[in-house]
């Protein structure tokens, strides 16, 4: 077993960043589908470790760096969403969430009744529903504690990790393919003639040149760091309460406030230009360590009913994202966007679904609607309203009856 340290591991994820941007300008059907360079990059290193453990050679990476990237990513969401954005959004944002909502019931009816079909415990059929999909590692490896405790589920925490990944893996995959599909039905801005070029806000386009100073830099790395430390204080404090939130979502909620706060006193205007930057380096050294670090293994270790139950949720999903998301949305070039980042956290996380969305308006142009939506809904909404669905089918009478 080879073992790298942290600062192997930041090497490994800069050249998969790297290798991810080279596939992309050179394949074209990689480039066609809108597949994030984090993705195509991550896939095939994992890939080649998967060949390597045929040879009995595991490397294992220092996994430290990516939870602090995480939130800062996290963070830079919080410190790009002011409230005035977010009132002109809140009618498409009430219409998003129903959308999402509607994926979490059918993603739990689909996995109970495969499950129910195919002869498994009805438990499993939820694990790999929203727990594990919209839900991703954290909140699987979660239930999965609580599934085995208190339910007697074996192999409840394998069975959730696994499953994540599966929909982690697939939720970058589909994405782009879902979204160029929408865009030849609809007019795309970036063919459209435009009067005044418009800088790109937030995380729509990261290629764009952003200028900056050092000053600015240092202003913004303050704000991005107080964020993660009081969000984890928060975390804390709320830790084991009936208010309890995952970090991430503590610290979105103090970047939204530092955002919001520092501008109605008057003290600090946020360059978000500067947010953007440091939001998208971190994104994109966030999703190449957990894509290099994925053990497919794992997934070759599922069960075939379990695998049928997965793969049923990806089609459903694409199906979901193409004949739902996109309609109710407003069957527009922002729609298929927003269907894009539906694929993303629907299956993975709400990174996934930021760098699958900048796969897509690094192509054709901006979405700034869907780069609102989309990580308010994403990050913060979501797990709240993912555990309410989840208790709503525990209260089922074949489940209280467990």
């Amino acid at each position: 077993m080879i073992q790298l340290d942290f600062y192997g591991t930041l090497v490994a994820a800069s050249l998969v960043l790297l290798l991810g941007r080279g596939l992309i300008a050179r394949v074209g059907f990689l480039r066609n589908y809108n597949i994030p360079e984090p993705v195509a990059g991550g896939l095939v290193v994992a890939l080649g470790l998967l060949m390597l453990r045929i040879f009995d050679i595991e490397i294992r990476f220092d996994t430290s760096l990516q939870t602090p990237l995480m939130l800062a990513f996290f963070a830079t969401i919080g410190l790009s969403a002011d409230f005035a954005s977010l009132k002109k959004g809140g009618r498409v944002v009430g219409i998003f969430l129903l959308a999402v909502t509607g994926l979490l019931l059918v993603q739990n009816a689909l996995g109970i009744g495969l499950a129910t079909t195919l002869g498994l415990d009805p438990l499993m059929g939820l694990l790999t529903g929203s727990i594990t999909l919209a839900g991703g590692h954290g909140t699987g490896a979660a239930w999965g504690t609580v599934f085995s405790e208190k339910y007697g589920l074996a192999s409840a925490s394998e069975l959730a990790i696994a499953s994540a990944t599966f929909g982690l893996v697939l939720g970058g995959l589909i994405g782009g393919p879902v979204a160029r599909l929408l865009i030849k039905r609809v007019a795309v801005p970036g063919c459209q003639p435009q009067q005044t070029p418009r800088m790109p806000k937030g995380f729509e386009q990261p290629n764009k040149e952003r200028s900056i100073t050092p000053f600015s830099f240092i202003e913004t790395l303050a704000l991005i760091a107080v964020s993660l430390l009081a969000g984890n204080l928060l975390n804390g404090f709320l830790h084991g309460t009936a208010f309890e939130l995952p970090t991430f979502v503590c610290v979105l909620f103090v970047g939204v406030v530092l955002r919001n706060g520092l501008s109605a006193l008057g003290l600090y205007q946020v360059f978000e230009r500067e947010v953007s930057v440091l939001g998208n380096v971190s994104l994109s050294l966030f999703l190449a360590i957990a894509l290099m670090s994925l053990k497919l293994w794992d997934l070759a270790a599922l069960a075939l009913p379990i695998f049928i139950i997965l793969a049923a949720q990806t089609l459903v999903m694409a199906l979901f994202a193409i004949f739902v998301t996109f309609r109710v949305m407003g069957s527009n070039y922002d729609a298929a966007v927003l269907a894009a980042g539906h694929c993303g956290f629907g299956l993975g996380a709400t990174p996934t679904a930021i760098a699958n969305m900048q796969a897509v308006t690094q192509r054709f142009g901006p979405s700034q609607i869907a780069f609102l939506v989309v990580p308010m809904v994403g990050a913060f909404f979501i797990d709240i309203i993912n555990v309410i669905v989840i208790k709503l089918y525990l209260a089922l009478p074949f489940f209280v009856a467990v």
